[in-house]
């Protein structure tokens, strides 16, 4: 579960009240307020929300809603968290047609706010939720049939826009994981090998196992690598009338076959359905009719999917 935040939300004002003088040059009168540090965070990172305002010579007074991602200190999901990478990633992905916030500043001293963090521009819309899962409760379930048909498409576009994105032209090699073994497939085995090592002491024999099973019926990776989202679902997109306002959740970023993130993307909606004893809402398009679209959308016949 996510873990619940203690920040004082006055501490935390003064500081980011402090600090953004140093990012707003010129800037004057700079204020913070409406601080909320929400009860139980995210997964991966903690999140701050909060508004700016200042003047600036010339131009007037300014006013923004703003979001401070915080790397984790305590509890961590991740064996590193590649904060700065995802900073980069976003700074990139922000001249492409992936929808992704507006990231303004990344700060590495953790004397600011206990641990590096980025602020971006707040997005509008919903997301749906893990807890519970959408296909259970939650907004998700209250929308029509074909609302959620239309949220799911726009999902299989930000896939295939993401997928199409020139690696090489846009210096993405940073986010490839060459430590775990080489771009593909045989490195990400390598990584959740690591991953596994990290989270638990001893032997976990399922585990294991299933490591063993996975190298020995690795298929054959046919195509160039592409950038891979990671954590590929519609769990995180920020949702504005069935489109995608905002693609999240970069932590997972690397390079591979677009196969990984499309399994990924139509397992995590099993998980929430399946996985939870409840049948999948009306209206989200099943698996065969998700493979057909993404291929006729990058005109890739997707290969080993099960």
């Amino acid at each position: 579960m996510p873990v619940p935040d203690q920040r004082d939300p006055e501490v935390t004002r003064t500081r980011l009240e402090s600090w953004l003088p140093g990012r707003l040059a010129g800037a004057e009168e700079v204020r913070v307020s409406a601080v909320q540090t929400p009860a139980m965070n995210g997964f991966s990172a903690e999140t701050l929300m909060f508004e700016a305002s200042w003047r600036e010579p010339g131009s007037g007074a300014h006013q923004e809603r703003l979001v401070a991602k915080v790397a984790p200190t305590g509890f961590q999901i991740f064996p590193e968290p590649r904060f700065a990478e995802q900073y980069r990633l976003l700074r990139i992905l922000a001249g492409t047609p992936i929808a992704v916030p507006q990231v303004h500043w990344y700060e590495p001293d953790p004397g600011v706010l206990g641990a590096p963090f980025y602020v971006m521009s707040r997005v509008d819309g919903d997301v749906p939720t893990d807890m519970p899962p959408y296909h259970v409760d939650g907004w998700v379930t209250t929308i029509s049939p074909a609302e959620r048909a239309r949220m799911w498409w726009a999902g299989v576009q930000v896939l295939a826009q993401v997928h199409g994105l020139d690696v090489d032209a846009l210096d993405l090699g940073f986010v490839d994981q060459a430590g775990f073994g080489p771009t593909g497939l045989t490195q990400r085995l390598g990584y959740y090998e690591h991953y596994l090592h990290w989270g638990y002491e001893g032997t976990v024999p399922a585990a294991e196992a299933a490591l063993r099973w996975l190298r020995a019926n690795q298929p054959a990776e046919a195509g160039p690598p592409v950038l891979l989202w990671g954590d590929a679902r519609i769990g995180n997109i920020i949702y504005s009338g069935g489109d995608a306002a905002a693609v999240l959740d970069w932590e997972l970023a690397t390079l591979g076959q677009p196969e990984e993130d499309l399994a990924w993307f139509l397992y995590l909606d099993r998980h929430h359905s399946e996985g939870c004893g409840v049948p999948r809402l009306p209206g989200f398009p099943d698996r065969a009719e998700t493979i057909a679209r993404y291929e006729s959308l990058t005109g890739r016949t997707m290969r080993d999917m099960a």
